[in-house]
């Protein structure tokens, strides 16, 4: 800085104001001085910055995969919405789904200069004792039931599964079938209960669950195998969907003549599957923007908040949705 400070001809304490972008420099002062600093490669010390001002305008998210739909929608989110309040991400991936690598992500984030975490969990990992959160830096969880130790903001799961199967019953169908998610999956168990609770509310019988891995081949495997009296299936997302309507196709199921078929997450291909997917949408950029607001507000209010915080879901229908076959 002092350098740059004898070369424009200037104190230091107009180099700085100039690399804080304050006011009040006039403008033949602020050029020369920025003229100064791309001749001698200033760059200013946005760490030494951060100490001095105990912020660091970074915010930290912590996940497990970037194979998901819900995942990567959720980070672009994310990242989209730190960046207009003017603050970066730190990405840390955890290789394994377990508890000590959560715990070591944590360890590692509380070394990193970052002023929140935002976690994106799909997993029953969070109850841990040994998780232990870096002291100082505020929190908010995607995906998680532990509104009672931390801020969590998800997608109205239950509320949507709920809307895709009673579509289903409200065509005619006697029940309906479901494609689950992953057993140790946050979303996938909500979904579960939601569809299970639905059918013994109407007093409708509930079949044998079907199991994937939200991947489309594990939705493929499934239809393989799906028992020829459904009529009515609702996969956990629309990826599973997918891979339905490839294994009905290969059998000789018509959808949705044969087979109704409601998937989950609203993807952007949704509506280009054949035949064009009915069902529910997930609005992951709002759910990023509120994870973002609410770790922003704990930390200019310096105090930590508890509870869930639920976005809206809805049901699209499409063209893979219609009544039963007469007599079925």
């Amino acid at each position: 800085m002092a350098d740059v400070a004898r070369r424009a001809g200037v104190s230091s304490q107009t180099v700085s104001r100039v690399s804080n972008g304050h006011t009040g420099v006039v403008e033949e002062t602020r050029q020369r001085v920025l003229t100064a600093m791309q001749e001698l490669g200033y760059r200013p010390n946005s760490a030494a910055r951060a100490l001095k001002h105990g912020e660091f305008r970074t915010l930290g998210v912590i996940l497990f995969t970037l194979s998901t739909t819900g995942n990567v929608r959720t980070l672009e989110a994310i990242a989209d919405s730190a960046a207009r309040e003017g603050y970066a991400i730190t990405l840390l991936p955890v290789a394994m789904p377990t508890r000590d690598g959560v715990h070591g992500a944590f360890t590692r984030l509380g070394e990193l200069a970052v002023d929140g975490i935002i976690v994106i969990m799909e997993v029953h990992l969070l109850d841990s004792s040994t998780i232990s959160l870096p002291p100082h830096v505020q929190v908010v969880v995607v995906d998680s039931d532990a509104g009672a130790r931390y801020s969590v903001v998800d997608a109205d799961q239950r509320g949507g599964a709920q809307a895709a199967v009673r579509h289903l019953l409200d065509l005619g169908h006697r029940t309906v079938w479901h494609l689950a998610g992953p057993a140790d999956s946050f979303a996938a168990q909500r979904r579960t209960d939601a569809w299970r609770d639905v059918l013994e509310q109407a007093d409708r019988s509930v079949p044998e669950l079907l199991h994937g891995d939200w991947s489309a081949e594990s939705g493929y495997r499934a239809g393989q195998s799906l028992p020829e009296e459904c009529t009515a299936i609702f996969a956990a997302n629309d990826q599973m969907a997918l891979g339905l309507l490839r294994a009905l196709n290969e059998r000789g199921r018509r959808v949705p003549e044969d087979v109704s078929v409601v998937g989950f997450d609203d993807i952007a291909e949704a509506a280009s599957f054949i035949p064009p997917l009915t069902t529910v949408h997930q609005d992951f950029a709002e759910v990023g923007r509120r994870c973002v607001d609410g770790v922003l507000r704990q930390i200019r209010n310096n105090a930590t908040e508890y509870g869930v915080t639920l976005v809206p879901t809805r049901l699209v229908v499409r063209d893979s949705t219609a009544p039963p076959p007469v007599g079925r």
